[in-house]
């Protein structure tokens, strides 16, 4: 483990690749993150299961097995610990299957250090959210009263739709988190499978809570993917 601060939030890296492992031992080592490494599975597998690690960033191609066996292993073991993936599988298949096998977020090889500190920050606070979700969620010019389900837009309120509160509420449930298509339309409509409902409500809510609702930065869209409800100061890393 790197030796920055005492008390600094630990990220295991989990790659084999020499090259990466030093990159992301520099890049979050200098930004006061305690690095913890692993090379395979099952040297990932034993850190999460003794909770060294606040953070998880995991590459899919590990020499023991596939990483996305290895998700559900994680998440099993410790269900809080936030899993960032990173790998140069781009396809939307592996992405979904990542993120429905219980990963919080995914990044592409290659990729800026800004960004992948973006989405720990992002990680982090979602964790924060479910361990002590505060009564008023905030972000942008978005602030949602959660106990007395009232939504305000830079100052004024605006109505939502009983489907429409269901959808924002499990977005901020999840805030900063890449949600499936999949997960969703079960949650939200109980299995539907038609990924159209679902287009239609989110296009509704940008209508009603983004400035730009062409150019979201609330609602952010994982092509292909899913969707992604900007966590409260989260640096803007995609839409």
């Amino acid at each position: 483990m790197s030796p920055e601060r005492a008390n600094a939030m630990r990220v295991l890296v989990v790659d084999d690749e020499p090259a990466i492992l030093r990159f992301l031992r520099a890049g979050l080592g200098s930004h006061g993150y305690g690095v913890i490494e692993a090379r395979t599975a099952d040297e990932a597998l034993s850190e999460v299961r003794r909770k060294a690690a606040d953070v998880v960033v995991l590459d899919l191609g590990l020499p023991d097995r596939d990483g996305l066996e290895l998700i559900p292993e994680m998440r099993a073991a410790d269900a809080g610990v936030p899993i960032i993936v990173l790998s140069s599988r781009g396809d939307e298949k592996s992405k979904v299957a990542a993120l429905d096998g219980g990963a919080d977020d995914y990044v592409a090889k290659p990729f800026g250090m800004e960004e992948l500190l973006a989405r720990i920050r992002a990680a982090a606070r979602h964790k924060l959210a479910q361990q002590g979700e505060l009564p008023v969620f905030r972000s942008g010019g978005l602030a949602v009263d959660l106990v007395r389900r009232i939504v305000t837009v830079r100052g004024e309120e605006i109505k939502l739709t009983p489907r429409e509160w269901d959808l924002l509420r499990l977005l901020i449930a999840h805030a900063g988190k890449v949600l499936t298509h999949r997960f969703l339309l079960r949650e939200v409509w109980g299995g539907e499978t038609d990924v159209q409902y679902l287009r239609i409500y989110v296009r509704a809510l940008r209508q009603k809570i983004e400035k730009e609702p062409e150019r979201p930065r609330l609602i952010l869209t994982e092509t292909g993917v899913g969707y992604r409800l900007r966590a409260a100061e989260e640096s803007e890393v995609g839409g």
